[in-house]
Parts: structure tokens; C-alpha cells; sequence
């Protein structure tokens, strides 16, 4: 769908948000021009949001970036020039003029593109583009309160090495058949840590599934007949506002018109709009800025005209010019088979039902992937997320008109600061890998608060999660990596010499807790003294959360700030790798420095600083998940959760060990809420290989646990807190 609409060679399976999308963008650019290169220029107009993004990733990486509203003359220094299509203000003509510019330069080319406005519009990759990126929200997705959305990134083959999240590829498997896979796992975080492009772990896949099937269902003709509707209605408002004696700022057109306006007019306009119960964009410029949509119809034209007028007449259809639509595509778009079949519910229904079938899901078994807390996702906390409120809000409108979500919000970080033990949360990451992000830059803006800016070193464990280097890099940092011992802890000692050596210069210390080995550390206290000794931050990885909520606070043991996945701990489905929301929670001296946004006041503690999502709170609308598990369990049922998870990990490594070795415990013999089992002996003695195995429990109706990861040729299980021991007993019979 991406390829076919962008006219590009090749496209990744989501990305978070458009914003970061963009970054990911100049992220691939610089890599590509091996850093050398260090600017990039933004043509404005932009939407601000997606700006303020770029600028919290430009900023922490030491890349220039410039902007401005035409391009410079001499582009030898520039990594990427970023354009927006149609850009920030509606108009269509300014894309195909810069990357005719931009042909002939070493800069690549990074449009930003309505993908909708893609099923009439001249595509990016027939003007040149090199990147080609956006949001899919416009296919299907309530927006949320921000989100989640599945963003998009298309681009030229010779760039694919550099793509950040998943490819999916074609292969065969055993017999000839042709299957799919994830392919090019070599650029990826879990195997190129420090060197990946990208921290991107989970993304949106289910909002990537939402669109691509609003795509089957309408099909080509369909998202024609939907983009040509909106585009109709912006031409003829457009007409009328020129008519009535308005000057506007854009004369080419897909779905807004933006007005310019003296400000005792804007002022008398915005009046009548909020008495008509109607929210007007205010640009940068205090213009207004209209957009419409396929659900607008000519009734909601009339009441915009007479918001601006004041008048209750519109022009006569014979009073609208004809558009000369010199930009539109030629070319057939959405040409394969799925894209042109199922136009009736019946078919369409039976396709997805088709495809869901070979899933296998958390309702046919247990999926007991370690690292992962693939838990229950109870129906009483799905259903607050279809909600018209929490599923129909713009993420600007004003605060007042967001009360509900405004409460949610609140309710949501204090139960989750209480949790943990910290001072203060954010929401606004989302994803994992976007709180680690977001952690350590609040680190590294703290510093140079204080004057030490030249603290940059990062320590990582040996063990760490991929995600954990790959954003320490991408915050600024360099990593130095901590060694373990032969029981999967943090090497004390080595931790000791290198907090030592780098003191002057040490930024912090990423660490995970319960270790990725499945073990509570003992010294996890004495870890944490020993960084604040050298004048460094603790950041912990808050993976295992699942083993420490009821039991313990990371906030008081030693942790500065720590990142929870609510699409593990607490309770949001994993959609087959996201959506996800990644809160960080931070003591009080790390407050003033969590992300901020750039359009809406989210505290009155920090300013609009380092955003690092489009939306305010992120992926808003699945925020309500985590709000009714909390509710509903309370403090007495998410300890006993807890304590079951351990259990359960426990129960399965005892009746285990007697045919398999249990790689960690704990010094008292226990595992945490996952354990390890080593089958590397298999490979020596029968030829058997861990994927032997793991293909083998997928005969059994299991799938696999985690495999060969922390350690090559294990399996890790963690079976968490929602699996009865009928299932447990299963599960180990069939091992």
C-alpha cells in the first residue's frame, strides 16, 4: 500500500508517529553520508509538532538544523532536506519545485506526505524523493487524542540497510510455499546495539493492520472517490473565502485553506467559531487554517462560511472555477489482487477472519516469550478504548474540551509514580525504546543544567536489552560496556573501574532490574552508589517491571529515572509489536527535564522543550487500558499479580531442571518472573538446535518462548500471572 501510493521501491511496517518518522528520516541520511554532513535544512511551512520532534533528535545527535521558506544555495554541508505535501499550510506546488532543486545535490530528499492525498497527487517517488514518510491515520484510525497512528517510511532500495524498524520478506518455507518473514534483521537494534540506525523495537503493527485493511476495503477506486470528495470541499470553501474578499495564503489546494487575517478580524471570527462550537487552527503566524476530511459534507461548509462572513449563503456550484489539476497522478495505484477483491463486508469480513486464523493469539494459548509479559488483556479494559470520547479528540483542541482525558491522564501518572516510587511521570512516550530515549536526554539536560554538558559516557551492561545502546547513542551518549559475571550479573568490579575511569565524564548507567537474566541482583543498591559516586545517573530498565509492582519501588533504590511498558506490566495488548506506551517515571530533581510540546502546556513544571512525540501524551487512547487495570486490581491485587508471575516462573524452572539445565538463580536458588533454559548441550550431543525445539512446541499449540536471547542457544520463559497451572503443566509436558 505504502510503496504502490509513495511510488517507492520499498517500505518498513510502521513507525510510531509522524514526527518521529521524520527524525528516523534524518537519522537514515546522516548514516547514509557516514556523518560526515552534519545539517539539515527543514522548508517551511511544517506542522509544528513534527518540527519540534526533529529538533529534540537533531539537537541530542549534534545535528544542525536550519529552516526557512525557501532552500540554500549552496547545499554541500546538508545531510537531508526535509519538505512537507502538501505542506503546513495546504499548498501542493512547493514539494515538486525543491526536489527539482534538490536533483542534482548530495542531500537526500525527505518528503513528508499526506498519504491520502497520494490516491490523486503526483507521488514523491515519481518528483524524486529519497524518503518518503507520514501518518496512515487518515486510513481508518479514530485520532485519539494523538494517537496511536502507524507512521510510515518508504525509500530507494539502495537505502534499505539504513531503514529502521521491521521489513517483512518473502521466502519459502520447507516444502516451496511461499512465506513470510522478518527480513534484514542485521540492521536492527538487536543485533547491531550501538551501530543500529535506529532504537525502534516495538511499533504500530495493529494500527498498521487497521489502515492497510482500509485501504482493501475501499480499494483504489474507493480512496479516489474519498480523496477527490475532500479536495472538492477545500476548492469550493476556498472560492467562496476568495470571493467574499479573504487572502489567502496557499492557491494550490488537497484539504485545508489557511486564511490570512488583520487580528481584530481573526478575533471576530474565532468568537463566532467557538459560539458555533467549532475549533479553528491558529497558525504560527496567527493565520487560521481550515482542514476538511471525508466525513465533512457541503452542510459543514455552509457553517464555516458563515463563521468567517458571517453570512448564511454559499456560492452557487456554477460560481465555482474549475481547478486546473496539473499535479494530479497518472499512474494506477493499489493494483494487487487483495487491494481490488473484497468491496463487500461479507468478503472483507471473511478475508480478515482468514488472516486472523493463522495467528496464533493469547485466545488459543499461553505465549510465554521472556522479556515480553505477554499477559491477559481483559475485555472490561478493551472496551473505554472505542469510547467516541476518548476515541473521537482532536490532540490540540483547548484543555477545557479534554476534562475526561485531562483526569485519566493525572489519575493514570500518580498511580504510576505511587507504583514505582518516583516523584513525577510522563506519558508522552510511546513505546519503550521512546521512554529510554526520553530518560536519557532528561538526563543529559539535566547535566548541563548544571554546568557539566561534557558528561557523555553511558555504561551498559553486557546483557542489555539492544534498545538500551541503541538510545543512549541516539541521546548523544557514547557507551562503555559493563561486563557479568558467570551468574548473568553486573560485573561489581568492572563496574567499579569504569565508573572510576570515566568519573569526570560518566552520564549514566543503564541498567535492568530484574536482571534480562531473569534474577533479582543483590547488589542492585550498591550498583546504584557506586554511579551516584561518580556524579552519574541511574536508568532503569523497566522490562521486568512484572516481577517488582507491590513488591518493590525502584525510586528508592537507588534508580533516578525508569522507563514501564504498559503494553506488558500494565495490561495494553502488544497488537502483534505495538501499539505500546513506554512512561518514564523520574525523581524530583529530573522533572523540570521531561518532554514538553511545543502546542500544549502538559505541566507547569517543564516548558515545550524535548518532545519526543507528535501528541502531547502520546498514544492517548489506549492510556484508558492501563487506567481501568489499575483500578480495577488495586494495590492488594496487582501485589498478589506479582507474586503469582514469580510463582509461576518458579513452578516452571522446578519442573524443568530434572530434564533441562535452568540456566540463573538467584543466590537463594529462585528465578524472578522468567527463567532460562540452556539447550545448547542438544546441538553436541543430538544435533538439536534450540529452533528445533521451538518449532517443535509449535506442534504442541505453544509458541515459542524467547529464543536464543539473552544467551545463544536458550530458550526464555515467562509465563506471567494470567496462566492457570492446568496451563503451566501443559506447557511443561510439552517440553
Amino acid at each position: 500500500m505504502v510503496q504502490e501510493l509513495t511510488a517507492m521501491e520499498i517500505a518498513n511496517a510502521s513507525l510510531l508517529d509522524e514526527g518521529t518518522a521524520i527524525a528516523e528520516a534524518i537519522t537514515m541520511a546522516f548514516q547514509s553520508q557516514r556523518q560526515k554532513a552534519n545539517k539539515v535544512y527543514v522548508l517551511e511551512p511544517i506542522f509544528p509538532q513534527s518540527l519540534a520532534v526533529v529538533q529534540t533528535r537533531c539537537s541530542a545527535m549534534g545535528i544542525d538544523l536550519e529552516k526557512g521558506t525557501s532552500l540554500p544555495a549552496n547545499l554541500d554541508d546538508y545531510c537531508a532536506v526535509v519538505v512537507q505535501y502538501p505542506n503546513g499550510v495546504g499548498a501542493i506546488d512547493q514539494a515538486e519545485v525543491a526536489l527539482q532543486t534538490l536533483a542534482d545535490s548530495k542531500a537526500l530528499s525527505i518528503v513528508c506526505a499526506d498519504l491520502l492525498s497520494l490516491a490523486i497527487l503526483k507521488p514523491p517517488g515519481e518528483m524524486g524523493a529519497d524518503i518518503v514518510v507520514g501518518s496512515s491515520q487518515r486510513f481508518g484510525v479514530p485520532m485519539g487524542f494523538g494517537g496511536p497512528h502507524a507512521a510510515y517510511l518508504a525509500t530507494k532500495d539502495s537505502l534499505k540497510r539504513l531503514i529502521p524498524g521491521r521489513i517483512v520478506g518473502v521466502s519459502k518455507d520447507s516444502k516451496g510455499k511461499v512465506a513470510y518473514r522478518l527480513a534484514l534483521q542485521t540492521r536492527e537494534q538487536h543485533i547491531r546495539r550501538e551501530k543500529a540506525t535506529s532504537n525502534i523495537c516495538t511499533s504500530q503493527v495493529l494500527l498498521a493492520i487497521m489502515a492497510s485493511m482500509y485501504a482493501v476495503y475501499h480499494g483504489p477506486k474507493g480512496l479516489r472517490r474519498i480523496a477527490s470528495h475532500v479536495r472538492s470541499l477545500t476548492e469550493q470553501f476556498a472560492a467562496a473565502l476568495t470571493k467574499s474578499g479573504f487572502s489567502l495564503k496557499n492557491s494550490t489546494f488537497f484539504d485545508t485553506v489557511t486564511v490570512m487575517l488583520e487580528s481584530a478580524q481573526r478575533d471576530e471570527i474565532l468568537a463566532r467559531a467557538k459560539s458555533a462550537q467549532v475549533n479553528l487552527r491558529v497558525t504560527e503566524d496567527e493565520s487560521l487554517s481550515v482542514s476538511f476530511d471525508e466525513s465533512c459534507d457541503s452542510s459543514d461548509l455552509l457553517r464555516l462560511f458563515e463563521i468567517f462572513t458571517g453570512e448564511k449563503t454559499f456560492l452557487a456550484q456554477s460560481d465555482i472555477p474549475q481547478e486546473n489539476h496539473q499535479m494530479d497522478r497518472g499512474d494506477e495505484i493499489l493494483t494487487a489482487d487483495a487491494f481490488n477483491r473484497y468491496h463487500s463486508e461479507t468478503e472483507f469480513l471473511r478475508y480478515i477472519k482468514r488472516l486472523e486464523s493463522r495467528d496464533l493469539s493469547l485466545a488459543q494459548a499461553m505465549i510465554p516469550l521472556g522479556s515480553c509479559t505477554m499477559k491477559l488483556n481483559a475485555t472490561a479494559e478493551m472496551i473505554p478504548v472505542s469510547f467516541e470520547g476518548f476515541a473521537g479528540l482532536h490532540p490540540f483542541v483547548p484543555l477545557e474540551q479534554a476534562k475526561g482525558y485531562e483526569q485519566l491522564c493525572k489519575e493514570l501518572e500518580r498511580a504510576l509514580a505511587e507504583i514505582t516510587g518516583f516523584d513525577a511521570v510522563s506519558l508522552q512516550p510511546n513505546a519503550g525504546s521512546q521512554g529510554e530515549y526520553a530518560g536519557l536526554l532528561a538526563i543529559k539536560r539535566y547535566h548541563e543544567s548544571r554546568g557539566d554538558g561534557a558528561r557523555n559516557i553511558c555504561l551498559i551492561p553486557k546483557s542489555a536489552h539492544g534498545t538500551n545502546p541503541a538510545s543512549a547513542v541516539m541521546a548523544g551518549m557514547k557507551v562503555v560496556v559493563v561486563g557479568c559475571d558467570d551468574s548473568g550479573n553486573i560485573d561489581v568490579e568492572d563496574l567499579q573501574a569504569k565508573a572510576n575511569q570515566h568519573k569526570e565524564s560518566l552520564s549514566a548507567l543503564m541498567v535492568t532490574y530484574p536482571s534480562t537474566h531473569g534474577v533479582f541482583e543483590e547488589r542492585i543498591c550498591e550498583i546504584c552508589e557506586i554511579v551516584h559516586g561518580c556524579g552519574g545517573q541511574v536508568y532503569l530498565d523497566g522490562a521486568n517491571l512484572n516481577a517488582l509492582v507491590g513488591l518493590a519501588r525502584p525510586g528508592e533504590f537507588g534508580a533516578d529515572v525508569c522507563h514501564m511498558n504498559l503494553h506488558k506490566t500494565f495490561c495494553i495488548p502488544h497488537g502483534g509489536g505495538g501499539p505500546g506506551v513506554g512512561p518514564i517515571g523520574v525523581r524530583e530533581h529530573l522533572e523540570p527535564f521531561l518532554p514538553g510540546h511545543s502546542l500544549v502546556p502538559i505541566s507547569e513544571s517543564h516548558g515545550g522543550e524535548g518532545a519526543v512525540s507528535s501528541a502531547p501524551w502520546g498514544s492517548a487512547s489506549i492510556l484508558p487500558i492501563s487506567w481501568a487495570y489499575i483500578a480495577l486490581m488495586g494495590a492488594g491485587g496487582l501485589k498478589r499479580a506479582t507474586e503469582v508471575a514469580i510463582l509461576n516462573a518458579n513452578y516452571i524452572a522446578k519442573r524443568l531442571e530434572g530434564h533441562f539445565p535452568i540456566l540463573y538463580r538467584g543466590e537463594n536458588g529462585f528465578v524472578a518472573h522468567e527463567c532460562i533454559v540452556d539447550f545448547r548441550e542438544f546441538k553436541k550431543t543430538a544435533g538439536i538446535e534450540v529452533v528445533d525445539i521451538a518449532k517443535r512446541l509449535i506442534d504442541y499449540g505453544f509458541h515459542s518462548p524467547t529464543m536464543s536471547w539473552p544467551v545463544i542457544g536458550t530458550l526464555m520463559i515467562e509465563p506471567t500471572e494470567s496462566e492457570s497451572k492446568e496451563e503451566l503443566d501443559r506447557f511443561c509436558d510439552a517440553m
